[in-house]
């Protein structure tokens, strides 16, 4: 896990940086975007049955060579996964001026990503009973080939949808046929003086806050449900769909929002949704919670993180504005502190695990978490609004449309 967080956090950047250079016939003909999507696609489709399978050829081999023979395939796999997740993510600002527009995107995608953990989560539920053995504790090494089947079906079905999305979205002629803007070596002096504007940090900071919600309450849940409120197994998977069905009903209301509801406004409204369910992990272990109540719970987070997480990423389409030439470098930046962030924190988690009290996940999902979402709304709170600069930008072309000041202006691009 720690290689594969570690790998991606570095490749994320370096996919982006590329992605924004990217100029050749290829290219040209086919979108940047999407090229370097049909690149990480390919790494993904190549890599990531194998780290399901045995050990070709070395089943028998010491375990640190075996480790190094899936290590391998985990580089291509974080290194394809980044390609997919940076360049699609970047094509957010290039079909899109409108920041409304944009947030719509933003949700769209987000609503058919939790689609995508709902097919894997049924899958996995129909694949486990319909061989007759769903018990946890039943799950062992001798069932590596139904999670093989799971993880072929998977493959399959992802397949199928990148067809379709290489077949039917273009990139735009925006992209592909404008003159540049700018010329090679002013495009490297834009991405590295992007470092040197403090707003891109804030944006960073609520970004990383937001995923460390996120993914923090996705991987302990499960623990603090079993190690802490002692739930039955049923539970186990029960509220976790939960929790989707509340990221579901996040999405859908970010899709409906109207435009006076702001990037502030959506955040802290995320924000108090996912308080509210931590204090009352906190506070609450009683009968009626453990039967009732965690069901609350857990919608209240999958729809805060979920609301929260949208905006973040709509918070970060702006930060690009018109100018989408380091977009994709933009992106990766975000992702970057996303993949160290979280990889470093759950680390220490794990670290002090063994041998702490039932209550150690409680702590964890009510502090770390807790601690998390006030870090986000802290910094969404005083983000400042960026106006348009005159020397980049016109007045009808805003680099960040939702952000203004009345000082300086401090925009990204």
């Amino acid at each position: 896990m720690l290689i594969g967080q570690v790998v991606d956090a570095l490749a994320t950047p370096f996919v982006g940086y590329h992605s924004d250079h990217t100029d050749n016939y290829l290219s040209a003909k086919y979108g940047k975007r999407k090229l370097w999507h049909l690149f990480g696609t390919v790494c993904v489709l190549s890599s990531f049955p194998f780290i399901f399978m045995d050990c070709i050829g070395c089943s028998m081999a010491h375990k640190w060579a075996q480790m190094y023979y899936f290590a391998s395939f985990i580089l291509i796999f974080q290194i394809g996964w980044a390609a997919v997740q940076i360049s699609h993510l970047s094509l957010i600002p290039e079909l899109a001026e409108d920041p409304h527009v944009r947030t719509h995107l933003t949700a769209i995608r987000f609503g058919f990503t939790v689609f995508s953990n709902l097919f894997v989560y049924i899958i996995t539920w129909i694949v486990l009973h319909m061989t007759g053995e769903c018990d946890k504790e039943q799950v062992g090494p001798r069932d590596a080939w139904k999670f093989r089947h799971i993880v072929y079906i998977v493959l399959g079905v992802g397949t199928v949808a990148s067809v379709l999305f290489h077949t039917f979205v273009s990139e735009g002629r925006g992209l592909r046929q404008q003159q540049p803007l700018i010329d090679y070596n002013d495009n490297n002096r834009v991405h590295f003086s992007i470092f040197r504007k403090g707003i891109l940090y804030q944006v960073a900071g609520i970004y990383m806050s937001t995923r460390l919600v996120v993914n923090i309450s996705q991987v302990f849940i499960p623990l603090y449900l079993h190690k802490t409120l002692g739930l039955a197994a049923r539970s186990l998977a029960v509220i976790p769909l939960a929790m989707y069905l509340g990221s579901l009903l996040a999405a859908g209301a970010q899709r409906l929002a109207p435009r006076s509801f702001t990037r502030k406004l959506n955040y802290f409204l995320g924000s108090v949704c996912s308080l509210a369910a931590f204090i009352w992990i906190y506070l609450d272990t009683d009968y009626d919670y453990k039967v009732y109540y965690i069901y609350v719970v857990a919608v209240l987070i999958g729809f805060g993180g979920s609301q929260m997480l949208v905006t973040s990423l709509s918070l970060t389409a702006d930060l690009v504005g018109d100018r989408t030439e380091a977009s994709a470098f933009v992106y990766g930046l975000m992702s970057f502190t996303d993949k160290l962030s979280c990889g470093a924190v759950i680390a220490i988690i794990q670290l002090y695990a063994d041998g702490a009290s039932s209550d150690y996940y409680r702590s964890v999902l009510s502090l770390v978490c807790g601690g998390a979402t006030v870090l986000g709304l802290i910094c969404t709170l005083t983000t400042p609004k960026l106006t348009p600069d005159p020397e980049v930008n016109n007045d009808n072309n805003p680099s960040i449309n939702t952000i203004e000041e009345t000082g300086p202006p401090t925009d990204l691009l």
